[in-house]
């Protein structure tokens, strides 16, 4: 999935669109209701990551719950939360190496793990 495609598909599965709360590409998605965050999407280098490739990967941070994050991370594209609580968030790279069903199941349980 790419940056775009995660762009539609959260607009056609939740009816919201990105908000780009800082002055870069970097953009987040929330609810309306309570205003949380469910994702946030950066472009981040591999490095930052702890991957050892030159170059930066578009992601997106969701939210999980701690007892699925270690099946979850054994997922290919899957690393602990960039920049986010690594016991709460996890992160999909958008470089293809994740599943597509999996990422759109991931922004589902991030969803439904802040719409209270």
């Amino acid at each position: 999935m790419t940056k775009e495609e995660l762009i539609r598909t959260v607009a056609e599965r939740f009816s919201t669109e990105p908000e780009y709360p800082w002055a870069d590409e970097n953009f987040i998605f929330r609810h309306a209701s309570n205003r949380k965050w469910f994702a946030v999407a950066m472009r981040v280098k591999y490095r930052r990551l702890g991957l050892e490739r030159e170059g930066a990967a578009d992601i997106v941070d969701v939210k999980c719950g701690p007892l699925l994050m270690d099946a979850y991370r054994r997922q290919p594209g899957i690393l602990p939360g960039y920049h986010m609580n690594k016991d709460h968030w996890i992160t999909i790279l958008l470089d293809g190496s994740a599943d597509d069903a999996l990422i759109r199941e991931l922004l589902e349980l991030s969803y439904d793990l802040t719409k209270r």
